[in-house]
């Protein structure tokens, strides 16, 4: 009786042990599969990137240098919503929520996300970027694209309040967006990221419009 009340103990403590130590490794192996993940993204971020600066596009580069570098600052966007502000009504509402979007995507990118993941520009000269499409490279981290997330931000938030101009500003949105991967300043995944805090920040301008108006308007 003896023997058999031991060898049960030991299979129950060696069970017991393999459980914990399932468990331990559940979250290691989870671990290891996100960070394998993480490192397979990143390679394909690269060699997309690499595939557009090997692309010869020499109808394209000036044009689309010029996009880029007139998008700093949100300079586009901004000379959009005073166009709009000057007729009252949806059109001065869609440049106000825009201009919140804007805000609201900028601090966002640049005060927390390039802030926490801090990745490194591109080797814009090791993938042999055409010195025609160069901007200057800015001095922040790459992610996630700032220009992309305010210029999404501003086409979502001005778009949903006039959808005549929703279109337009989208495409104008991904053209900035494209045209920082063009110049070598971000990697695709920047600026894919960049679209969707854009998207998060216009939603935000839109609720925080919506709530000011609730508040404004007297209950009936």
């Amino acid at each position: 009786m003896s023997d058999e009340h031991t060898g049960h103990g030991e299979h129950t403590g060696r069970d017991g042990a393999e459980g914990r130590v399932r468990l331990r490794d559940g979250p290691r192996s989870a671990a290891a599969a996100a960070r394998a993940v993480l490192h397979d993204l990143r390679a394909v971020d690269g060699a997309v990137y690499g595939a557009v600066a090997a692309t010869p596009t020499p109808a394209l580069d000036t044009g689309l240098r010029r996009l880029s570098h007139t998008a700093d600052h949100s300079k586009i966007s901004f000379a959009v919503a005073a166009g709009l502000a000057l007729f009252p009504g949806r059109p001065r509402r869609a440049a106000l929520a825009g201009v919140g979007a804007i805000a609201i995507a900028s601090a966002s990118a640049n005060l927390l996300g390039k802030r926490l993941v801090r990745r490194p520009r591109p080797d814009r000269e090791a993938a042999r970027v055409v010195v025609g499409r160069h901007v200057p490279m800015p001095e922040s981290a790459s992610f996630p694209s700032g220009h992309t997330a305010s210029a999404v931000a501003f086409a979502t938030a001005a778009g949903v309040v006039l959808p005549p101009v929703a279109v337009p500003l989208g495409l104008l949105a991904w053209a900035v967006g494209y045209s920082r991967v063009h110049t070598g300043v971000h990697y695709p995944g920047d600026v894919a990221a960049g679209a969707v805090l854009g998207l998060a920040s216009g939603a935000a301008s839109l609720a925080v419009g919506a709530s000011l108006t609730r508040r404004r308007t007297p209950a009936s």
